[in-house]
Parts: structure tokens; sequence; C-alpha cells
């Protein structure tokens, strides 16, 4: 015989349980809670978590593109550029300036640097507009907030996206509901980051980010609005802002100047000089940030002066950069290694046949290029391999991600061109990780090997690399071999200038050049022998004749014992000291070294080899 069953449903808010007396068949009880009160819907306003700041500089015509480009309805709009560059201060006045024009207009701030940022931030914006089912434990807070943004009526906003700087912003599974239940935004139950941003006449979206590539997942490319650093006025205005007084308009000109104009840089810089201040000046911190790299970093590195800046940001500018570093060498090694070769060059006209090879070869292999050693990358019917165009096609690759975080720029005749702070900020980086010698190494060797001899021939490549043979002066490396390079690019620069009549820098150069082989070679090796005679003929242009003269007599004493009489580089020392002798009027004994060399040459080059005819136009 079945049972009976009884079915009961409470729905009076008064009902705290059920009393059952004996009952042989099933009880299903429903318990219906009160429906949630709708809530007054509360009137618009702003969410951006920063006051306004009254120290803000007017950048130009941006905040006029912005006005233009944001005035159409459902508009996206981007601010992309390098991080520092002020793109965040730039969304913090636009999103006031909308309030103050607009005032029935929500302005919503979203921080996107993190998954659980982004998320915190819709829950955020739930709240202060108060939609009905937010706080349901397995409530979709995306969904929420996009169903919201599509609504009907009159209401208005502005959406602000700020520091949306990665791919992978969801990279592990999103809470769709206080921590329990995880879903992914590229998965079934959540779909990506884009859905939840409508095309809604409603409304109009601004990203900042420092990646291109991020920024047009986004937008359109005509709706990217590229953040530079700061023109000088605008750079000049900052200083004095934040300082508080007018300063000497010839240092903070010549500090915003070291700085680059970076917004981020110049307010550490004022900060730092303000809390020491009056112990500490303008001239002090331009005099210290001039003095070594470390130093620089040191300056860099403080943490302070920035009061609208994200929580999770560094007030650093040197940090901020290598965060993307680091996202760059995890997401693409091969770019971080271009970007980390590419450091140590000059920070302009970067040659791309420079920066091509990562990979390093010796001189000790006996190949110093490819053109040196005959080979090619074409198969006989004149195609490329694909294993060479897979190779370009990385390499552009690479080129694109680092122009995308701004990293780097193109120029017109196939160079590249960094700034100054990003190239240390890469070092100190390279540093940190123990890369930085194997880095140096390899910008050693290949400048080496393309850097040709200083001959009139050779002048327009010399002319092109010589500003990066420069900055190898100060880039010593420590392995032997990487010494040898060094010193082989230093003395053919040092030829060049001493061809071009720069005396200071043939100087420089051919002195590096003669320590680091004497170093590594000895007193008697035909390099260090090589490289005594530059010292020598640079002196002779400077006009230190006894300088000259104690190197040459020492290189032609030593290239006679150990090459011989009439070898061609003992002649060349014996013309060169001939040279000085005449230069300081003692014509006698440059006559006689003169005939001998003539005499020499004749007999063991013949009368018309180019080097007879040189000493007999000596005579």
């Amino acid at each position: 015989m079945a049972h009976p069953r009884a079915i009961s449903t409470f729905t009076s808010s008064g009902n705290r349980g059920l009393d059952v007396g004996y009952n042989s068949g099933n009880v299903n009880a429903h318990f219906h809670p009160p429906a949630e009160r709708p809530e007054t819907p509360p009137n618009p306003k702003s969410t951006i978590p920063f006051r306004r700041d009254p120290d803000f500089v007017d950048r130009g015509t941006i905040l006029d593109q912005l006005h233009e480009k944001c005035a159409l309805p459902a508009s996206r709009t981007a601010l992309v550029g390098l991080g520092g560059v002020g793109k965040s201060q730039l969304a913090i006045e636009y999103g006031y300036r909308i309030r103050e024009q607009l005032p029935e207009t929500w302005v919503f701030w979203v921080h996107a640097g993190s998954t659980a940022r982004l998320e915190q931030s819709y829950r955020d914006i739930a709240e202060h507009v108060k939609i009905s089912g937010r706080k349901e434990p397995k409530a979709n807070i995306f969904k929420l907030v996009y169903e919201w943004l599509c609504g009907g009526g009159n209401r208005k906003w502005l959406f602000v996206l700020d520091n949306i700087d990665h791919n992978c912003l969801f990279p592990e599974a999103v809470s769709a509901g206080q921590g329990k239940q995880k879903t992914d935004l590229d998965g079934k139950d959540l779909q990506s980051l884009l859905a939840y941003l409508p095309q809604s006449q409603n409304g109009w979206f601004l990203i900042t980010s420092r990646s291109r590539d991020v920024a047009l997942k986004l937008v359109e490319n005509k709706d990217i609005i590229t953040v530079e650093p700061m023109a000088k006025p605008q750079a000049l205005a900052l200083f004095e802002k934040k300082l508080g007084v007018l300063g000497n308009d010839k240092v903070i000109a010549e500090l915003a100047v070291a700085l680059e104009f970076m917004p981020l840089a110049i307010v550490q810089a004022a900060a730092y000089i303000s809390r020491r201040a009056p112990r500490y000046s303008m001239r002090q911190f331009l005099e210290d940030f001039r003095k070594s790299d470390h130093k620089k970093t040191s300056l860099l590195n403080f943490e302070g002066g920035h009061l609208r800046r994200d929580l999770e940001a560094k007030n650093s500018i040197i940090i901020t950069w290598q965060i993307s570093f680091e996202h760059i060498q995890r997401s693409r090694s091969s770019a971080a290694d271009l970007l980390s070769l590419m450091s140590f060059f000059d920070r302009q006209g970067i040659p791309e046949v420079l920066v091509r090879s990562r990979a390093r070869t010796g001189i000790e292999s006996g190949c110093t290029s490819q053109e040196e050693s005959g080979t090619d990358n074409e198969r006989e019917d004149g195609k490329k391999s694909k294993s060479v165009s897979s190779e370009e096609d990385g390499f552009e690759d690479d080129i694109q991600i680092l122009r995308d975080y701004s990293f780097i720029s193109v120029e017109t005749n196939r160079t590249f061109e960094m700034h100054a702070l990003v190239q240390l900020a890469t070092r100190k980086w390279l540093e940190a990780s123990g890369q930085l010698e194997k880095w140096k190494q390899q910008y050693i060797r290949n400048l080496s090997v393309k850097f040709p001899v200083g001959e009139y021939e050779n002048w327009t490549r010399c002319q092109a690399l010589f500003p990066h043979a420069k900055s190898a002066i100060t880039q010593q490396p420590r392995a032997d071999g990487s010494l040898r390079e060094w010193a082989l690019l230093l003395h053919n620069a040092a030829w060049y200038a001493w061809r071009k009549g720069s005396v200071a820098e043939a100087i420089q150069f051919s002195r590096g050049a003669m320590g680091a082989r004497k170093k590594i070679l000895g007193q008697e090796h035909k390099e260090t022998l090589s490289s005594m005679a530059m010292v020598g003929v640079a002196y002779s242009l400077g006009g230190r004749w006894d300088k000259a003269e104690e190197l040459e007599v020492q290189v032609m004493e030593t290239t006679k014992r150990v090459l011989g009489e009439e070898h061609p580089s003992t002649l060349s020392s014996i013309a060169n000291l001939a040279s000085t002798y005449r230069n300081q009027g003692r014509w006698k004994e440059a006559e006689e070294l003169d005939v001998q060399v003539m005499k020499t040459r004749k007999r063991v080059l013949g009368e018309e080899h180019p080097d007879t005819l040189s000493s007999i136009a000596n005579l």
C-alpha cells in the first residue's frame, strides 16, 4: 500500500521551521525567502580612485584628440606608450573633465593589470550602481555589469580600462562567484573580456596600455593615440610645479634632457630633491646623475613622489620597465634577447645588420662575417631557404613586439632607436640576472666584425658605426677572447679618428686597444705593436712629439728584433718615426730614415709598389 505524501509550502517570513506529528509519507518543504527589494538607483558619480592632480601639465593636443574620438557613440579609444610616460595621468584628467562637462555621466575606473584586480573593479561597479543579484554566491559579475552597461534609459557612462598591458590578462581561472566557482574567460562558461565590453550607444571606452598589440585587440588602429615623452616646455613646467619654485632654468633644462622628458622620472627626481632640500639641489642631482650608470640607477629607483599611480604599480621608472622586460622574456624570449643586445649600442642609428646576429661566433674560428666566410643563404635557384625565411620572420616578430611596447622605434634607413634610460634599465636587468657579460660580449663581437679599417674607402661605413664604437669604450669585456675583439674594434675606430683628424678620440681609442693587447697578447705581439704605432701617430697628430717619438722608437726596435728589418711593419714603424722627426724639425735624422725605408721597399716590394712610391714622396 502506497504511503500518502504531504507537501507544504511556506511563504511567510515568520516561518522558522516545520513541526510534523506522526507521518508515514514523504514531506517536501519549499521555503521561499522574500524577494530582494529593488534598490533606489544612485545618482551618477565617478569611481576614479585618485584625486585630481593640481600639478597636471597639459600635453598639447592629446586631450583634444580624446574628446574628438570619444564624442562618437560606442567609441573605443586607447592611449598607448612607454611605461611612465603619463598615460594614466591623462586618463585621470580626462575623466574629471567629463564629470565637469557631463555631470549625468558615470565614470568607471577599472584596474586591468591583473585578473583579480579586474574582477574586483567589476564588483565595485556592481556595488556602486546597485545591480540586482550582485551578492548571489554564483553571480557572474562580468555578465551583470555587461547587462547594466547595455541597459536602456538615459544612463551614460565612460569606462576606463587602465593598464591592460598583456595578452594573457586571464592566464589563470577567473572567479565567477566570490572564489567558489572558477571559470576561464576563454572557456565555455565565460566569454573573453571583449565579449563583456559592449558596443553600446550609452557610453564609450578609454583604454591605457603599454602594448600596441594588446590595444589592437580592443580598438581599431585609427583609434590609438600614441603618448610620447613630454615636450621640453611641458617637462620644465612639470618640474617647476612639483618643486614649487622656479629653479635655475639652465639646470632644469639639462636635467629634463637627462631624464629624456619622461614624466615619471621627472616626478621621481623632484620628489628626491624635495625630500632632501635645502641640503640638496637640482644641480647636485644632475651632477650625481651624470657620475655613473650605478648612480643613475640608484636615483631612478627612488620610490616616491607619485600619489596617482595604482597601489600595485611601481613609482620607480626602472622597475616599471623591468616588469615589462620580464613579461617579454616569458612570452617571447627571442625578443628579450634582441632588446638585451640593443641596450649596449648608442641609442640612435642602431643598424639592423648589427643586431640580426645573436649567436656568438669567435674570431678564433677564422670566420668573421658572412661576407668574409663566403657563405650565403640562397639556394641555387636564387630563392631563400625556408630556414632563412623563418629566421627573418622571427626577427620581424621580435622587432614588432619591442615596438608594441615602445621600447624601440624604427628609423627610415633600416636602423633603430632606443631611449637611453630604457637601455640603462635593460642592462641593470641583465646584471641582476647574471646575463650582462654575455650580451656585452655579443655586442662587441657583432661590432668588431663590421667595423672596417679607417682608410678613406671605408669612411661611410665607419661614420655610421663610430657612435657605437664610442659606446664600446666604457664596455670593456672580461674574457680574453672578447677583450681581443674589443681591442680590434678600438684599434680600427682609432684608425678612422686619426684619418679624420680627431685627436682626442684617436688617442682615447688607440690607448684602450694598446692596453688590452699588452694585457692578453704581450708587449711583442704584432697586434700590440700595431696598437703602439697607432698611439704614436695619434700623439703626432696632436703635436705631442716627444711622446710619439718614445713609442715609435720602442715599436721600431721591437719589430726589427721580432719581425726582421725588412718586414713591412718594421718599415712602417721607421717611416712613422721619420715623420715625427720632420715635425720636430730634425730634418737630417728624418732624411736618413726615409732613405733607408725607400731603398728597402724598392728592393723588397719593387719600384712601383704604392708603399715605395709613398716613401719616395716623403723624401
